[in-house]
């Protein structure tokens, strides 16, 4: 199970930091990832990072304005988001897979998601 947390309503400029903490066992052999949705558009890849943090990859969208990190000893990711703009708001999604990556994925290579978390960047 993965749960967002971190989301909420943020003036264009701030920063922001999402964190995703998973239950069930076998955290350390997952790829992490984060996708986000805007209303009305499908889903976008953010950020990914391997299981042992070796590789991180962005997406083209947020890429130069945020880091994503993992803690395997507490079954966590986050994502530091910076500079938001108005057109970051979406609800941001946490998702799994055992698949190994060399670039970035697509949702539907994605095992497992959370419920997502919504941030709001008002101009």
């Amino acid at each position: 199970q993965l749960v967002e947390s971190g989301g909420g309503l943020v003036q264009a400029g701030d920063s922001l930091r999402l964190a995703c903490a998973a239950s069930g066992g076998g955290f350390s052999a997952y790829f992490m990832a984060w996708f986000r949705q805007a209303p009305g558009q499908g889903r976008e890849f953010v950020s990914g990072v391997v299981w042992n943090s070796a590789f991180t990859y962005y997406g083209d969208s947020m890429n130069g304005r945020v880091t994503t990190s993992r803690d395997n000893a507490k079954n966590t990711v986050a994502l530091q988001m910076n500079s938001l703009k108005p057109e970051d708001t979406a609800v941001y999604y946490c998702a799994a897979s055992l698949k190994n990556f060399n670039g970035v994925p697509s949702e539907y290579d994605m095992d497992d998601w959370g419920k997502g978390t919504l941030v709001t960047v008002s101009s």
